[in-house]
Order: C-alpha cells, then sequence, then structure tokens
C-alpha cells in the first residue's frame, strides 16, 4: 500500500460525501417545497387549515426524509471510518517498535537540546531548558550564536556593519576559504545608495571601501561602475540583477554558513538533522522490525542493522566502504585493505581468504595472488 492507495479511498469518501450533500439537499428541497404549497393553500384556499395540515403530513411522512437521511449518512460514516483507519495504518505507525534503550548522558541531552535551540536564536527557549534541566549555567556554544544571530538580524534590516566588522576580524581566515565577503557587502550598500538616487554618495562610498578591490574584481567592479550612470533607476540599467532582493538574502546565509564553519559548527543543527535522518529512515526500519517480530529475532540485540539504510544525499558526509565479499560496513577494527592488485577488501574477508597471515590468498575479483603482509589499510 502506498500513497496511491490514500488518495483512492479519500476520492472514495470524497464521492460518497458529495452524493450524501447531494441527496440531503433534494429531501430539504422536498420537503421546502411542500410546506410552500401548504401555506399557499392556507392563504387562497377555503378549506380548514386542520385538512391541510393533515394532508401535508400525510406527504412529509411519504417522502421518509429521515430514513434517507438516516441511510445516506450511515454510509457516509462507513466509508470516513475505513479512511481514518487506513490512514493511522499508514500515516500514524507504532513507531515504539524501533525503539532501542540505551543510556544516555542527561547533561548531554541538555545540552544537544539547548544548542539547538541557540543554533535556531530561540535564546530564551533555549535558557528556559537549562534552567529547568537544574544545569549550572549555559552552554558554551550560546554566546557564539548570539553574536551570530545579532549579524544576521542587523543584514535583515540592512545595517552591515555588524557584519563587516565580522568579516574584518577573520578576513585571512574568510579569504583561504575562497569566500570575498567584504567585497559582497560593500556591493550591497553600494548599490542600495544608488538605489535610492543617492549618486554622490555612492561615488564616495566606492572609493573608500570599493576601490581596494578593483583589481581583484574587475568585472564587478566596472559593473558597479557602470550602474552610476542610472542612479535612481538601476533596476532599468544592464544589471538588473544587482537590485534584487535576493541578494540581501543569499549574503544573510552564507555569513550564517561562513561563521558556523569556522568555529567548527555545522551550518544545520544536529538535532535538526539527525531528526530529519531518522524519519526518512523510520518507514524502513518498520518494515525490518516487523519482519524480525515474525521471525522472532530480537530487535535489541542488533549491532548492525542486515538491510542498507538508504538515505539522501543531504544525510551524506563522509565517505563509507563496504566490503564487497562480506558486505560489512567497515569500521576501526575491520578497516578497509588495499590488495596489490588495486582491488579493495575488508581486513576480516582477507584474513578468511589467506586463513593465515603468510599464506598465499587469490583476489576473488581477479587472478592476482596476495598475501597479508602484501596489503595496506586506506584511510578515507
Amino acid at each position: 500500500m502506498d500513497l496511491n492507495d490514500i488518495r483512492d479511498a479519500f476520492d472514495h469518501v470524497a464521492k460518497k460525501q458529495k452524493l450524501s450533500y447531494s441527496k440531503s439537499q433534494d429531501i430539504v428541497d422536498q420537503i421546502g417545497h411542500e410546506i410552500e404549497q401548504a401555506l399557499i393553500s392556507i392563504q387562497l384556499s377555503q378549506e380548514s387549515q386542520k385538512s391541510i395540515l393533515t394532508e401535508l403530513m400525510l406527504k412529509l411522512n411519504a417522502i421518509g426524509a429521515l430514513q434517507q437521511l438516516e441511510g445516506s449518512q450511515k454510509e457516509l460514516n462507513i466509508s470516513v471510518t475505513k479512511y481514518q483507519k487506513l490512514l493511522d495504518k499508514l500515516l500514524y505507525p507504532d513507531i515504539s517498535k524501533v525503539y532501542r534503550t540505551a543510556d544516555y548522558d542527561a547533561h548531554v541531552v541538555n545540552q544537544i537540546l539547548a544548542n539547538h535551540f541557540y543554533h535556531q536564536g530561540l535564546f530564551d527557549v533555549g535558557d528556559s531548558i537549562m534552567k529547568e534541566a537544574g544545569e549550572p549555567e549555559a552552554t558554551a556554544l550560546r554566546s557564539l550564536f548570539l553574536e551570530m544571530h545579532q549579524i544576521l538580524e542587523a543584514m535583515r534590516v540592512k545595517n552591515i556593519q555588524p557584519a563587516l566588522t565580522w568579516v574584518s576580524a577573520n578576513r585571512e581566515k574568510l579569504v583561504q576559504n575562497g569566500f570575498n565577503l567584504e567585497f559582497r557587502i560593500h556591493r550591497l550598500q553600494f548599490i542600495e545608495l544608488l538605489r535610492n538616487g543617492n549618486r554622490a554618495d555612492a561615488l564616495k562610498y566606492a572609493r573608500t571601501y570599493l576601490a581596494p578591490f578593483a583589481s581583484l574584481q574587475e568585472n564587478e567592479f566596472q559593473k558597479l561602475m557602470g550602474c552610476l550612470l542610472y542612479s535612481g533607476r538601476v533596476e532599468n540599467s544592464p544589471y538588473p540583477e544587482l537590485v534584487s532582493p535576493s541578494n540581501w538574502t543569499e549574503i544573510t546565509e552564507e555569513l550564517n554558513r561562513q561563521f558556523c564553519t569556522l568555529f567548527g559548527q555545522s551550518y544545520k543543527s544536529p538535532l535538526s538533522v539527525a531528526m530529519a535522518a531518522g524519519f526518512e529512515g523510520l518507514p524502513t526500519l518498520l518494515k525490518l522490525a516487523n519482519v524480525m517480530a515474525v521471525k522472532k529475532h530480537e530487535w535489541q540485540s542488533m549491532k548492525q542493522l542486515p538491510v542498507p539504510l538508504e538515505l539522501g544525499k543531504e544525510f551524506h558526509f563522509h565517505s563509507i566502504f563496504v566490503c564487497p565479499v562480506s558486505r560489512d560496513q567497515c569500521s576501526e577494527e575491520n578497516p578497509p585493505m588495499l590488495l596489490p592488485c588495486y582491488h579493495v577488501l575488508c581486513k576480516q574477508s582477507i584474513m578468511r581468504l589467506s586463513k593465515s597471515s603468510a599464506q598465499v590468498f587469490k583476489c576473488p575479483y581477479c587472478p592476482a595472488v596476495a598475501t597479508v603482509a602484501n596489503c595496506r589499510q586506506l584511510y578515507f
């Protein structure tokens, strides 16, 4: 069962709902029509009101509104109930099946939670967590993220001074990483002056702050000087992309990324990345847990997953080698080894093939032979 089953079930419920609504509306219209006719008869006819109302009651009983509405509503309720059960089965599984007991250091968990909120700029939430957890003080990263978010907030209101102060203090490291944020920030301010029609101020700003980058950013510098002719109407210049609001957003995001990189922090919160990876791998883990339950295997005792857990490229942070013979993922105890023929196997597979450290064995992928001493450990 997949999303197509959910879509088909939803379409079925929607169809039932439309039919129920249509039928209910028809019944209401019939009743309304009979009542209107009775009122007209009372106003125009010489008959007694009692006889007219008696005839109206007979017609309403013949319509059987209550029975028809109950039948229609019952069919709709059955469809809705089945749809809800399908959603519960597909979208709300019992994830406790894949839970594994583990010993956690409460102090480390508190630090992780607080740092997550500091990373997001939610300092009040992070401080509350630390206070409620009885931690003696805030994490060492609080002041770091506080400085970062002060710079980012200033950039969002087009105040470049805090960003320039930080970039100037870390100029050498940023240049080593191949980023010239200082020029790009000054370019934003220059364009902002031109956009507001301040040509004289823009020219003065360029001479003071952009001129030192003229030789390094020759093409960009020429574009900016050309924009002086379009003061107040840069969007009509040959370079309208320079006034796009997205430029401020891009530089703000780049500042965020470089700030985290320089201080050894990930651009995204580690907790949010771990949770996102867990959400993506959860369906596979649930299927595995169900299969193991049927075969009466113990989920808690597993040291390694028997099936690969495929995650998106955004979760690939380093190289992983899986031995083509044993299908085991290599580790520090079982590292990848390079054979003289340039094929790679894990150490345990080589030991099993050689049976002893001095015995010659044949590579399982080519005719070449080797000994354990001829193999060299690989480092990724």
